[in-house]
């Protein structure tokens, strides 16, 4: 159900579960970790997904089971921020719940315009992962980010491509080749150039 393509220095990691929507089991989400934690070496790393939902979140039998807040969210968003590449969250579709800490911690995000993107922690009674919260707020504002963590809304991708949590649109059939043209440059530098620009964005937004 999780797939990892690598193509040189590309890792294409893709979540395979079409006829349930994207939905994380426990091992699903301890198998994207470790391919986070394992692509040092990567000078592109992109997360996708098959069908018409990049992912509902939890499966809803985990998630009761106790999923919803397992750490394991915690440590495979981290993995994916902490990478020294270039990361890519290509949305097929449709972004929910605890599958929004994944595609928060990548350095850009590119959509599909029939994506959704809720996080409805609110309505559920769960609290959202503790990273999530300032990385949405970074990118959107505290305000927008209370109208989806608060208010429940459901943001289409033209206006998060407005809000600035999506960067860019992309046809369906162009996603992929989308975000490998906007890994272009990347693929061109050093190991050490792609980490070194990377940390002074991220050193940037701290200040």
């Amino acid at each position: 159900m999780i797939r990892c393509d690598k193509d040189g220095d590309t890792w294409i990691v893709t979540i395979d579960r079409p006829d349930k929507a994207g939905a994380l089991t426990r091992d699903m989400l301890i198998r994207l970790a470790e391919i986070a934690e394992a692509a040092q070496d990567a000078k592109l790393f992109i997360l996708t997904g098959t069908g018409g939902v990049f992912s509902a979140g939890a499966d809803l039998e985990a998630a009761r089971a106790g999923l919803a807040t397992d750490p394991v969210w915690e440590r495979l968003s981290g993995a994916i921020a902490s990478l020294p590449c270039l990361t890519i969250a290509a949305l097929n579709g449709t972004v929910a719940g605890g599958a929004f800490g994944m595609v928060l911690a990548c350095d850009l995000r590119i959509a599909v315009a029939g994506a959704k993107f809720f996080y409805p922690v609110m309505k559920l009674g769960f609290l959202p992962q503790p990273s999530d919260p300032p990385r949405l707020t970074r990118l959107v504002g505290p305000a927008r980010a209370k109208m989806i963590l608060m208010a429940g809304q459901k943001i289409e991708a033209e206006r998060a491509l407005q809000w600035g949590l999506v960067d860019q649109i992309a046809a369906p059939d162009a996603l992929l080749e989308t975000a490998q043209n906007l890994g272009a440059d990347a693929l061109s530098a050093a190991p050490e150039h792609i980490a070194a620009i990377k940390r002074m964005t991220v050193e940037a937004v701290k200040r």
